[in-house]
């Protein structure tokens, strides 16, 4: 069972105003997160939330918050060069997304496993994914 949540106001990457807000996480770098924060509450998810642009909210059955995003692709051989795009992406900011993909289509799940929710880190990687990808 997957609740979704989306925010109150819902920015649009296309618009100028989404790129310059997303240009704040753009500029940073995952930090290494090995627990013993608290993961962010639903109003900073919201908050983050539009900084980045078609990212949903979704809650898993352990009530542990992730980033969720769906790419639609031609066919296999592009679908997988998303992911291996991604992958680099991943290893270069030391934060690992799962990570399913088929024939014509990738989908991504983004959270913090040593803190059991939502970080920065989490939204950090989801606007590197979509700004290096340009999907």
């Amino acid at each position: 069972m997957v609740e979704r949540l989306v925010a109150n106001e819902k920015v649009e990457g296309s618009t100028p105003f989404a790129r310059s807000i997303m240009t704040d996480l753009l500029n940073k770098k995952c930090v290494p997160c090995e627990g013993g924060i608290k993961p962010f509450d639903i109003s900073e998810i919201h908050k983050y939330q539009k900084k980045v642009d078609g990212w949903d909210i979704a809650k898993n059955e352990k009530n542990i918050y992730f980033l969720e995003k769906k790419f639609t692709f031609k066919n296999f051989l592009e679908s997988q060069r998303f992911v291996n795009e991604v992958g680099k992406i991943s290893e270069a900011e030391g934060h690992h997304p799962d990570i399913i993909f088929g024939w014509g289509y990738a989908k991504i799940n983004i959270t913090t496993h040593a803190i059991e929710g939502l970080s920065e880190n989490d939204f950090i990687l989801a606007a590197k994914i979509d700004e290096k990808t340009n999907v």
